[in-house]
């Protein structure tokens, strides 16, 4: 369904509604030959397959608007069900099937917000940003930009190499990169064409530095954590209301958690039975009832974000795979 209307807030009353369709974008959530995965859970506009994104045929349709995404490292990390240990051309090899498979899901004015690391130690130095950036243009993404995420871990090193000496020193960054990909065209010219960001927020995000602290493993319960400040900027600033957000790779569920805060339609895949479980409670307990327009009329909060409140028990998890 197209727009009904945009209304932009006017300088004189800067709470006036913008009103769009509640129902754009809706039909995927009706549609049961959508996908080919199992569908494990679906809670008003967020829907959980248990699947794999390495298959090619997982989906009928182009149906993404934006990706937003941190596939796993390939630095060892122990999942569930899943090594994390492939050797590099291996990891690579992964790396093409599955973003090629984004690539092929997505609209024409669809994008991929990938969070990978800027290089990997373990194993032999390898640019690991720089290869998976090259693969992704390789299958047909354009590349628009970077943005460094300092995350701040530089306390947790312990490897310096050749100390105090030049013989072989280690350099270690402390940062990720989130590198903003696209597909046919970078301006959007589809969808319902609502945004709703602050001026602070734009200026600050538009910067190409983000700086803000990572999760910790151990309080969320997930081996690779992703915190939920990363999607919920990259779905801001980076989709409309009503843009279908993806995560291949959901683990716990946060991209979907921030989709469906924002009055997106989330749309996730997860291989691991366990992690589905973990997303759909997270889900549950951390996905608020604010409409649109309530959001665009709350004020109180000075960086115009609205977060559900924890449950008694707190966050179950959170993980960005």
């Amino acid at each position: 369904m197209v727009v009904t209307s945009v209304k932009k807030p006017s300088r004189k009353n800067p709470k006036s509604r913008i009103r769009y369709s509640p129902r754009f974008n809706v039909g995927i959530l009706h549609d049961s030959g959508f996908c080919r995965g199992k569908e494990y859970f679906r809670h008003k506009d967020v829907i959980l397959y248990e699947g794999d994104s390495l298959n090619e045929y997982l989906f009928n349709r182009e149906f993404i608007d934006l990706t937003v995404t941190s596939p796993p490292y390939n630095v060892g990390i122990q999942y569930n069900s899943h090594k994390d240990e492939l050797s590099y051309e291996g990891y690579l090899e992964f790396s093409e099937k599955w973003i090629r498979n984004c690539y092929q899901w997505t609209k024409s004015h669809g994008r991929l917000i990938l969070n990978i690391p800027l290089d990997k130690n373990k194993g032999g130095q390898r640019s690991v940003g720089a290869d998976l950036t090259t693969i992704a243009q390789k299958v047909g993404w354009k590349y628009h930009s970077t943005i460094i995420w300092n995350e701040g871990n530089i306390s947790r090193r312990t490897a310096w190499g050749s100390w105090m000496s030049a013989a072989a020193p280690f350099v270690i960054a402390p940062v990720e990169l989130i590198v903003i990909l696209y597909k046919d065209s970078w301006k959007k010219i589809t969808g319902s064409k609502v945004s709703y960001i602050s001026r602070q927020e734009f200026m600050d995000w538009t910067n190409g530095v983000w700086t803000f602290n990572g999760e910790s493993a151990k309080r969320v319960c997930h081996p690779a954590p992703f915190p939920r400040e990363l999607p919920h900027r990259a779905i801001k600033l980076f989709s409309f209301v009503r843009d279908v957000v993806f995560d291949p790779f959901c683990g716990s569920g946060t991209t979907l958690i921030e989709a469906a805060n924002l009055n997106r339609i989330g749309v996730g895949v997860e291989i691991d039975k366990h992690y589905c479980e973990i997303a759909k409670n997270r889900i549950l307990n951390e996905t608020g009832t604010l409409t649109f327009e309530e959001e665009t009329d709350n004020t109180k909060r000075p960086d115009n974000r609205v977060f559900p409140k924890k449950s008694q028990s707190g966050y179950t998890a959170s993980g960005n795979r």
